[in-house]
Parts: structure tokens; sequence; C-alpha cells
């Protein structure tokens, strides 16, 4: 019992689950077919009950008074030599049955047959179906072998008596109320797949408003634009209610945006000023610095010598977080005729020196850009140390400039052990290090990187040296007109 239970509880869980799967307008276009077949399949089954009685009766009556009319008219003569009976004396019985496919027959005393509709011999008689009426011989109704039976008392002529047995099949009234039944039945389904159409014809009017506001809100989602107008519906229902609670969802948040918006400019304002002014007492701390490790002597010197070190990080540290709050904030350096080629000679020169033993190797093609110049020179010059920072010594950088499609394209690859594969997607975000350099560094290299190539309109892409190891970039910038590019030998 707790097993069938359990059976019926998971079925039901199904077929809701089922039912919640449905669209909204087929529930409801189905929820009014089944509703509207109920009560035309309730009215068909009290019409049809209603109209089999009323026609049951109506043939009742028609044999009734049939059978009633033909004992009046029927006057059989007995003819005592030959012992035989004439029943059409007065009534042709053949023509009497044919109007209603009739049984008659005529019944001596004794039970015994003796003429019916068939063997009267008239124009009309024609041999019809004999079932085996056995008659009780009482007057009355019955029912056998599918007829309808009336028997009557009637008397010969010139003596005797006998009976009348008047008899119509069933059959034809069973016929009638079988298509009555099916037109019935298929009325009802008529009704319901009309009332299904009817009602996805109305759910889908009445769910407009709702796809309208479904599409605004796609709208909103593609553009990212919460300002956008939500349509309202005429009708002051609950459709009107949703789209104002949806509108006002959305100032709100549109409010919230701004708001955000707002204090995030002023932050990025903040950091691009107070990088800025940081710049001018780091300048001068770091010249103070200098000339003490050149006047100071021993462990003082060291000390000097530190600080002078941790002081020229800082100064990076702050020109860094200055270019990226620039970039932040929008703000956007003077710009001017520039030759990467160039840059990226000069860049190599300043990390020459401290190359650790790695071979870097040029080929420096003209590719005239209209951009700012040191943060070029921070952008190559950081792809570099980053090639020499992470791979071991004796590994060797290739970089180099060209023109390719109307754009300046530079590459710095390295054959290296490449950059670790989960932090493939996040290597230009800020602050993330890579564990191959003892995690040294601020981790804003390449994302100085990006921030400068984006400033510039271009595009960088980071893919592998060769098929199995290494690390290669390829930065692409929209070149500057040819007009504009100098001549180079």
């Amino acid at each position: 019992m707790e097993t069938l239970g359990s059976y019926i509880r998971s079925a039901a869980r199904a077929t809701y689950s089922a039912y919640r799967s449905v669209p909204v307008r087929w529930r409801l276009a189905g929820g009014s077919a089944v509703l509207t077949f109920v009560i035309l399949a309730a009215f068909a089954t009290v019409v049809g009950v209603l109209t089999e009685g009323q026609v049951r009766r109506q043939f009742d009556d028609q044999v009734h008074s049939s059978a009633d009319r033909l004992a009046r008219l029927i006057k059989p003569v007995y003819d005592a030599t030959t012992n035989r009976l004439d029943c059409a004396a007065h009534v042709d019985l053949g023509a009497f049955a044919k109007a209603d496919d009739a049984q008659i027959r005529v019944y001596n005393d004794i039970g015994r047959v003796m003429c019916s509709q068939a063997e009267t011999g008239g124009a009309n008689s024609k041999p019809l179906n004999r079932p085996a009426f056995l008659p009780p011989l009482q007057p009355g109704t019955y029912e056998q072998n599918g007829y309808r039976v009336e028997v009557r008392e009637i008397g010969f002529f010139p003596a005797g008596e006998g009976s009348l047995l008047y008899a119509r099949p069933l059959s034809a009234i069973d016929q009638t109320l079988a298509r009555v039944r099916l037109f019935l039945g298929l009325g009802a389904l008529a009704g319901a797949v009309l009332a299904l159409l009817a009602g996805l014809f109305v759910a889908r009017r009445a769910m407009r408003p709702i796809a309208e506001l479904t599409d605004a809100a796609r709208e909103i989602e593609r553009t990212r634009d919460p300002s956008l107008k939500i349509p309202y519906p005429e009708a002051e229902d609950e459709v009107a209610e949703l789209a104002r609670t949806l509108d006002g969802m959305l100032r709100s948040l549109d409010a919230a945006r701004g708001e955000t918006e707002t204090m995030l400019e002023r932050q990025r304002e903040f950091i691009a000023d107070a990088s800025h002014e940081l710049r001018t007492p780091l300048t001068s701390v770091l010249a103070n610095l200098e000339l003490l490790s050149e006047e100071l002597g021993g462990e003082q010197a060291e000390t000097a010598h530190a600080a002078l070190r941790s002081t020229r990080r800082m100064r990076r540290l702050v020109g860094d977080l200055l270019l990226l709050a620039r970039a932040d904030a929008r703000r956007v350096s003077p710009r001017r005729p520039t030759d990467l080629a160039q840059v990226l000679i000069e860049a190599v020169s300043e990390l020459e020196p401290v190359a650790d033993g790695h071979e870097i190797s040029i080929s420096p093609s003209p590719a005239v850009i209209a951009g700012a110049r040191d943060d070029l020179h921070r952008l190559v010059l950081n792809l570099l140390e980053n090639a020499v920072r992470h791979t071991p010594p004796g590994t060797h950088v290739q970089a180099s400039t060209g023109l390719r499609d109307g754009q300046a394209v530079l590459v710095v690859a390295d054959d290296g052990p490449g950059i670790a594969p989960e932090l493939e997607r996040r290597v230009f975000e800020r602050f993330v290090r890579g564990g191959r350099d003892g995690a040294r560094g601020s981790g804003l290299g390449l994302a100085i990187v990006r921030a400068v190539v984006e400033s510039h309109g271009g595009t960088v892409e980071l893919g592998p040296f060769r098929p199995g190891g290494g690390t290669r970039f390829e930065i692409r910038i929209p070149a500057a007109s040819r007009q504009r590019q100098p001549a180079h030998d």
C-alpha cells in the first residue's frame, strides 16, 4: 500500500512538472478547451438522455396506435371447409406492414400462425423476415428478438377468437439514436477544438503586453541602458502594475548606476591626481637619497642605497598607477607621430644591461602611429621585461615591428616555458602575478600594456611562440597616414 502511495505521489509530481513546463498560453487555452468540453459533454449527455427517452416514447406510441388501428381494421374470415383464414378481406396486411417495416402475425386460440403480412397474397405483399415470435397470447406490450411487440385480441368471422401480433424492429430507432449520439459527441469535440483555438487567440492577445515588456527588457539587456522606456498597456490591470513596477525598478537602477559611475569617476580622478602629485615629492626624495648615497660611507651608505632602490621602485609603481588611473579616467595624453621601431630600439637599449644572460634580437621596421611616446615606451619595456623576468637565463627573446594591412604591428616573443594555462585568461588583469618569478613585481605590467594599447585604439593578443611552449604577444595599432610617416634609411 505504501509503495502504491509513493507511485501515485511520484506520478502526480511528474504530471505537475510536465504541466508547469507547458507555455502559459497553451495552459490557458487548454484549460478553456477542457472546461468547454466538460460542459458540452455534460450538456450532450443530458440532451442525449432526454432525446432518447422522447424518441423511444414516440416509437412506443406509434407502435401502440398502429396495433390498435390494425386491430380495428382487420376482420379475418374463417373457412371451415379448408380450415384456412383469410386475413386480407378488409385490409392489405402487406401494404400496412411495408410502411413501417413491421411484422404482422395472426394466431388462433391455440397459438398457431394462421396468416402474416407475407402470406396475404396482396399486391403489396413481399417475403419478409419471420422471427420466431412466441407471444404469450395475452394483450400487452413486449420486446422480443429486437422488436417492439404489441398483442391484441381479435375475433374471426363467422365465429372464433385469436390474437393479432404487430411488431416493429428496434434497429431503426437504435440507428437514429446512434446518429444523435454521434452528432452530440462530434459537437462536443468541435466545441472543444473551437474553444482551444479561441483560447489561443485570446491568450495571444492577452499576452501581447507581456511580450512587449519582454522585448523591452531584452532591448535593455542588449543595450545595457536602463533609461529606456517600458511600454504601458492601455488597460489598468495586473500587466500595467507589472510594467509600472519594472519601470520603477529600472529608474532606481539607472539612478544607482549614475551614482556609482559618479563615485567611480571621482575615485579615478582622485587616484589620477594623487598619483600625479606623488611624483614631485618622490622625485625630491630620490634626488636627496642619491646625494646622500654619494656622500655617506659604510653602513650608512648601504642604508641610503637600499632606500634609494625602494624609492625608485615606489616611483615606478606610482608611475604605473598614474598611467592606469589616466586610462580609467579617460585622460588622453598628447599624441604625436611616433615610430614604434625607434621606441623598440630605445627600450632594448635600456633593458640590455640588465638582460641577465638573455639573448635579445630585434627586427625594427618603420611603423609610425599617432601616440604618446612615453606610454608606448612603457608598453614595449614592460613586454621585454616580462619576457626577461619570467624566463630562465639563455632564453631567446625576439621583438619586431612593421606594417600590416594598414596597422602597425609589434611582436614580442620568447622560447621560454610559457604562461601557465590557469593564468592565460587573467594575464592582463591587474595585480595578477605568476609563480615562476617568485611572485616578484607588482602584477601591473601586462595590465599597463593592455591599457596603453586600448587607449591607442589597438588590440593585444596572447599566443604560444611555437607549438608546445614559449610566449608571443602581438599588438596591433592603427598606423598614421603615409604623409606623416618619416623617412628611414
